[in-house]
Order: C-alpha cells, then sequence, then structure tokens
C-alpha cells in the first residue's frame, strides 16, 4: 500500500498541525482508496492564520509595499508556479480526478501563469480620479485601496484555477489572504504553498487553513478581522456564506451555481454546434458550474441534433485519470457520484426519455460516471431547473426566438449561455437579452485573465479576472483638501426679527 502523506495547515510563512490534532482522510477518485491527511483546523487555527494575515497587513513588509514592488512578488510567484507545474498537477489530479487536470495552465504560457503576470502588470495601474469642487480653495480626489484581511473559500472542482482567479487580484490590490479550500480537495492548495517557499514570500502574506464549512469556514467567515469573503461554490453554500458574512455587514464576491442553456437555432453548423456543446460539458464530467447542460434545440434540427450528439459523445473513453487514454475522469468524491446517480435515477422515475445511460461506467474501484443523455426534458422540471453538477445533459425543442428567450431566462440562475448560429445578427439579438454574466457565440467554455466572469441573478455577484476582478478587491476613499487657511465661523450671528424690521 502506497504511503499516505500528512500535511499540515499554514500561517505566517510557516507549517503547523491543528491545534485540536484532527485530522481527515483524503481519497483518490480514481480508486477510492485514501492517499492523504489532511489538517481539521479549528477557530484557534482560523486565529492563528488571520492574525498572522492582519500582522502582514497593518506592520509587516507587504502592507507597506508600493504597487510595483506587489508587481515584482506576483511575477515571481507566477514564474515558481510554472517551475512546479507538473508536480501541482499531480497532486489535484490525485484529489479531485479531473480530466483535463490543471497542469498545462500553469506552465510557462499557460492561462494560471499569464493571471500572475497580467495583475504583476496592473499592480501600479489604479489611478484615482480628481473631482470637481464646487467650493473655492477646496479639492476632492479618489483613491483605491485595499481591504485588509480577505477570505478566499473554493470549491472542490478546480481549486488551483478557482484559487488563483482570486489570488492573484487580491494580492495584487494589497490585500493579505487566508485561503478555505474545500475539505474535499485540499491537498493542491497546500502543495501550493510548499512551491512557493522558492517566492521568497513576505510572512503572513497568504495563508492556507484546511477543514469544514461549519468547523473552519464559519469561523473563518466569522472573524471581525476578515473584511471581505471572496466564495465560489454551489447556490446553498453562498447563501449559507452570505449570512454569516451579514453578521457584520462584511461584503462578500460570490461565484456560483448555473444551469446554463445552450441554444442550438436552425441554421446552426450541427457539427460544430455538437463538438462545442460535447466539449463545455463532458471532458470535465460536467463538474463545473458554467457547464452547458440545458439545450435549447429548435425543432426543426433537433433530431438530427440529437442524433449527432448521442453518436459523439457515446465514444468518449471513460476511466482513470492518470491514463492517456480517458478522456472522462472520475466524479470528484464519493459523496458527490452518489448525488449524480441519485439524480438520474430521479430522472429516469420521472419519465424522462434516456438516450444514453452513464450509469454503465461503474467501475469495481472509483467513482465514474459516463455521458447521459435525456431527451424531450421540459422546462419545469427538476432535471431542466436544477444544477446536477455531473456528465448529463437534457433536451427541449422551441419552436421561435420569443419563446426559447423566455425558456433560456426562466431559471434562478444566470451565470452562461450560448448560443449557435450562422447568422451572427439573430444571434446578437438574442445575446442581448439573455440574462447571463457570459454568453457564447458559435464557441462555449472559454475564458481569458483579461475577461470579467461571473453570474447574474442566483449564480451570485461580483466578477473575477480582468479589471473589475481586481476592483472588487478593493475600495474607493473619496478625500478633501481644503487650501483655504481660514476656516468659516461654525457659528455665525443670526438677523433678529427685531433688527430685520
Amino acid at each position: 500500500m502506497p504511503e499516505i502523506k500528512t500535511y499540515q495547515y499554514f500561517a505566517d510563512n510557516a507549517w503547523h498541525d491543528p491545534a485540536g490534532g484532527g485530522y481527515f482522510d483524503s481519497e483518490n477518485p480514481a480508486d477510492g482508496e485514501v492517499w492523504a491527511r489532511v489538517p481539521d483546523c479549528r477557530q484557534a487555527d482560523v486565529d492563528r492564520a488571520v492574525a498572522a494575515a492582519k500582522a502582514a497587513f497593518y506592520d509587516g513588509p507587504w502592507g507597506q509595499m508600493p504597487p510595483a514592488g506587489r508587481g515584482r512578488v506576483l511575477r515571481r510567484i507566477g514564474d515558481v508556479i510554472s517551475r512546479h507545474a507538473d508536480r501541482l498537477g499531480t497532486v489535484e489530479l490525485r484529489d479531485n480526478g479531473r480530466i483535463p487536470n490543471c497542469a498545462p495552465g500553469l506552465k510557462e504560457g499557460g492561462w494560471q501563469v499569464d493571471s500572475w503576470h497580467y495583475y504583476a502588470g496592473l499592480c501600479d495601474k489604479f489611478e484615482g480620479r480628481v473631482i470637481p469642487a464646487e467650493l473655492p480653495n477646496m479639492h476632492n480626489f479618489t483613491t483605491w485601496e485595499p481591504f485588509g484581511v480577505v477570505a478566499l473559500i473554493l470549491p472542490w472542482n478546480s481549486p488551483l484555477g478557482t484559487l488563483i482567479w482570486k489570488l492573484a487580484p487580491a494580492l495584487a490590490a494589497g490585500n493579505t489572504v487566508v485561503i478555505k479550500p474545500s475539505e474535499q480537495a485540499s491537498c493542491s492548495v497546500l502543495e501550493l504553498m510548499d512551491v512557493l517557499a522558492e517566492a521568497d514570500l513576505p510572512p503572513g502574506m497568504i495563508n492556507v487553513v484546511t477543514g469544514f464549512g461549519s468547523t473552519t469556514g464559519e469561523p473563518l467567515i466569522d472573524h471581525e478581522d476578515v473584511r471581505l469573503v471572496s466564495f465560489t461554490g454551489g447556490t446553498g453554500g453562498g447563501r449559507a456564506a452570505a449570512a454569516v458574512a451579514a453578521r457584520q455587514v462584511k461584503p462578500v464576491i460570490m461565484e456560483l451555481g448555473g444551469k446554463s442553456p445552450q441554444i442550438v437555432l436552425p441554421d446552426a453548423d450541427l457539427d460544430l454546434a455538437v463538438n462545442g456543446i460535447a466539449a463545455g460539458i463532458f471532458p470535465a464530467g460536467g463538474q463545473s458550474c458554467i457547464s452547458g447542460s440545458r439545450l435549447l434545440v429548435h425543432r426543426d434540427v433537433i433530431g438530427a441534433f440529437t442524433e449527432r450528439l448521442v453518436d459523439v459523445v457515446r465514444k468518449a473513453r471513460v476511466g482513470p485519470p492518470d491514463d492517456p487514454a480517458s478522456q472522462i475522469g472520475p466524479m470528484a468524491n464519493c459523496a458527490h457520484y452518489n448525488a449524480v446517480r441519485a439524480r438520474i435515477d430521479a430522472a429516469e422515475a420521472a419519465g424522462h426519455r434516456m438516450l444514453l445511460d452513464g450509469r454503465g461506467a461503474a467501475q469495481e474501484k472509483g467513482y465514474y460516471i459516463g455521458p447521459t443523455v435525456f431527451a424531450d426534458v421540459p422546462n419545469g422540471s427538476d432535471l431542466a431547473q436544477n444544477e446536477v453538477f455531473g456528465p448529463v445533459v437534457s433536451t427541449e425543442s422551441w419552436a421561435d426566438d420569443e419563446e426559447v428567450i423566455f425558456t433560456a431566462n426562466d431559471t434562478i440562475f444566470g451565470l452562461a449561455a450560448g448560443i449557435w448560429s450562422r447568422d451572427v445578427a439573430r444571434a446578437m439579438r438574442i445575446a442581448n437579452r439573455i440574462e447571463a454574466g457570459t454568453v457564447y457565440i458559435n464557441n462555449y467554455f472559454n475564458a481569458a485573465t483579461q475577461s470579467p466572469v461571473g453570474g447574474f441573478k442566483q449564480s451570485g455577484y461580483g466578477r473575477e479576472n480582468g479589471i473589475e476582478g481586481m476592483r472588487c478587491f478593493m475600495q474607493t476613499k473619496s478625500v478633501w483638501l481644503s487650501t483655504d487657511p481660514h476656516q468659516p465661523d461654525p457659528f455665525p450671528a443670526r438677523e433678529s426679527a427685531h433688527d430685520a424690521v
């Protein structure tokens, strides 16, 4: 049996055992075997990490560092990460089993390294503005300032990718951070902190506590010295996080769930649409909030489209993520595997027509589910309305543009949408009326560091990536400067009624 690795948590540039001595297991979803032990941090550990971040912000070199200096540190972080991309990718693959893994994005030229370089260059580009004042000898100007200690709460489906989307702009803005990864996938974040020893980080700038939502996440969000929370996860978890943050009226950036529609118009290139839609959900096993799993296909082409879709995705090879032949890996953990299977069972019991059943991909070890396709699923059904977060899609036909726009928007979510058509003008008219933070036309699942990402409605608020992503980690201060050496008398004599007569 391979040796089980035991991690510590990270605070003030040092590794620590949890104060209570508790640990929990991390399973490899490819085979269900325990491969690591992770600290079960509690209030005392959270206090230690937050105290380190607070000291770094108010008293340490990070808090006093000018913007250009922060940029040099961020560029150094990106360079160090690129040198250890394969190591980090291997750990994350073992921790959550997702294909494709994160290693390519962590290498030089990959988007995650580019994020560090992008924000390194943006550190000293935030400029205030002078506001014309109506008063003589008075000047009014604004500045951008960091919040202070920021809590970053991560999901299990893509820990390093999600972290970098948050961490790079948070640090570029001048904040210090305490990271809380999901208890289902903590190891790659801890491994990252070990790698970053080469980056010579200022003490307390980045801290990591691991554990469960109620005993680690809630104390972190509720901590009086945490001034801002950035949360990525399910909508239910986001509601809970926002409720805790509301106790102290602290702001929260949220990137939550989705049930994104893919609208296929009758003139669409069906091969392009099928391949793009399949690529946007199945290689990651549907374990992405942006997955376009609600397929709204025009009635004139739905038969041909669905036939091609099933033909394409039934060929996908489901298997261990470290096998180069595998194209879809396992569900990220046992609990989620059981939840996705239960949703498929429920959809079948509800009478939805199943064209492809991914439950047959189950293996003796590991948590495998293959592509699953349901047809003719009405928009009011549970399957069409609620996020499965697995390799499951449903189709529904439509007849006119007004109908499909209504159907696409008839959901509590608004994270993303896809439109497939050769008629760009028609696609744009539809896109303008779709309630979603990102709309793709004749492509899907693309992202760039410069382009903001976020949701409408219950898919969240605030933005990540781009200038908007950094601005969310800053607050505006308005300064009024008087150059008049004389202060007006605060209590000037008033004219009496007798004097007026």
